[in-house]
């Protein structure tokens, strides 16, 4: 059984930084699409990032671009983002997501199979 773990959500000023982190048991996820997405109250959820497996590529949402960076470690089997210049806006729940077959719509929550509970990032203004 697949387990994903997210941490490092908390509380932060607008222009701070945050780092989140997923940790995932169960199986190696070297070949997994991996994805980070958010939802924010009485909104939909959100794409924020996906990192490819069995590459180097990344992708990100345009309001997160230059200011989120996606990493992984398929070594430890971890996943991180990496986020500054925090704004209000990036308020949100945000979760980590694992897509084990690799399909190409990355962008929308359909593919992935495996979910965190999510941890809170709250941004003040």
């Amino acid at each position: 059984q697949v387990q994903l773990v997210e941490s490092g959500g908390g509380l932060v000023q607008a222009g701070g930084s945050l780092r989140l982190s997923c940790a995932a048991s169960g199986r190696t996820f070297t070949g997994w699409t991996m994805g980070w997405f958010r939802q924010a109250p009485g909104k939909e959820r959100e794409f924020v990032a996906a990192s490819i497996g069995w590459s180097t590529t990344t992708y990100y949402a345009d309001s997160v671009k230059g200011r989120f960076t996606i990493s992984r470690d398929n070594a430890k089997n971890t996943l991180s983002l990496q986020m500054s210049s925090l704004k209000p806006e990036d308020t949100a729940v945000y979760y980590c997501a694992a897509d084990v077959a690799g399909e190409p719509a990355y962008y929308t929550p359909r593919p992935y199979d495996y979910w965190g509970q999510g941890t809170q990032v709250t941004v003040s203004s």
